[in-house]
């Protein structure tokens, strides 16, 4: 009984979300009088003690869902095939993806963890395992954090990124580069939103989206969180990170242009009440591939870790449904197999 409520309390420190020590930033996405980033549709996230009580409680007496026992199927590559990795994007799982195009590596949110969680005696478990490890991975030129919830920046990782490849150039919304040289990142870059940076010839700049940060009590909204643009000569690839629907992907194209690729996820959704306002479902999700316009786009956010009600093995079901109604061909908005690369078309 007494592991079953810790088990509560660190869904609800997960979920909910390392100091409390007041940062000012010269941001118009920060409010000085808080001390807090802020959206412009205000903060929709804010759920009581009460709220994220009940969450947590039919969390845990939710009904039997089989994939969390047995997973997903894993398309297992090497650090043999990986060495020559170029033109090719590979779901890792979760927000997860390796990309390469133009001699240029791109890791997003490295979770290769087994939990996603500050403990790795509880909180959620990886229900289907990476298709490779840490050590397997090609030269990474950059890494994209979207916040810093626990299935989307793990400490365990980037650890192990900046020991065995300290070159890795880290870019992350404000407020997250002390947390990160804390953990052994040695080129590491914060940025607001709309901020531009470049890596040779690619344009990098993260973008607003609906949803907050958090890892402990103390810290609600003090960084900022993002998704990100990246913009070749030849090649655009949009990550969502993690998202409910706003009016911001309508923007994000109108200022920076419809993307090749979108990564955009697609589960972790229900109780719809609670969690519209942070994680999008798949019908929105599709949504967001036309607001966009986006010519291909990958669903990412599901199939890993159990973090909600809906049965894991739903995301994609709901997604097929919903690009049929839409008239969109699955062919162009994929969820791929945990460690399946997708080169064609939108790589050549």
């Amino acid at each position: 009984m007494l592991f079953k409520y810790t088990g509560v309390l660190l869904l609800i420190f997960v979920l909910s979300g390392c100091s409390g020590s007041v940062q000012i930033y010269d941001s118009p996405n920060f409010n000085p009088e808080t001390g807090r980033f802020q959206h412009t549709g205000g903060d929709k996230h804010n759920k009581s003690f009460t709220d994220m009580m009940g969450l947590a409680v039919s969390y845990f007496s939710r009904a039997p869902d089989a994939w969390e026992k047995k997973g997903f199927p894993v398309t297992e590559t090497s650090k043999d095939d990986l060495r020559d990795f170029s033109e090719n994007v590979i779901w890792v799982g979760h927000a997860t993806l390796l990309l390469n195009h133009q001699d240029v590596t791109v890791l997003t949110d490295p979770q290769f963890s087994g939990r996603a969680s500050p403990f790795q005696f509880a909180g959620p478990k990886r229900v289907t395992p990476v298709p490779f490890s840490i050590a397997d991975l090609p030269e990474i030129d950059i890494v994209i954090i979207s916040h810093n919830h626990y299935d989307h920046l793990d400490e365990a990782s980037i650890r192990q990124l900046a020991r065995l490849q300290p070159q890795i150039r880290y870019l992350v919304p404000l407020g997250l580069a002390p947390l990160l040289r804390t953990w052994g990142a040695q080129n590491v870059e914060e940025l607001d939103w709309w901020q531009p940076v470049r890596h040779g010839d690619v344009l990098i700049q993260p973008t607003p989206v609906q949803h907050w940060s958090k890892r402990t009590t103390l810290d609600r909204n003090k960084t900022l969180w993002a998704g990100w643009m990246l913009q070749w000569p030849d090649f655009s690839f949009y990550f969502a990170g993690d998202t409910g629907y706003s009016a911001d992907f309508r923007e994000t194209a109108k200022r920076l242009g419809s993307p090749t690729l979108a990564a955009i996820p697609i589960g972790a959704y229900e109780p719809r009440d609670f969690m519209k306002s942070s994680h999008v479902n798949p019908e929105e999700a599709v949504t967001i591939f036309q607001d966009m316009g986006a010519r291909y786009a990958i669903g990412i956010h599901w199939g890993t870790f159990k973090l909600t009600l809906e049965e894991m093995n739903e995301p994609p079901i709901r997604l097929e449904a919903a690009l049929t109604n839409a008239g969109i061909s699955t062919d162009v908005f994929r969820a791929l197999q945990h460690g399946e690369d997708w080169t064609q078309p939108f790589m050549k």
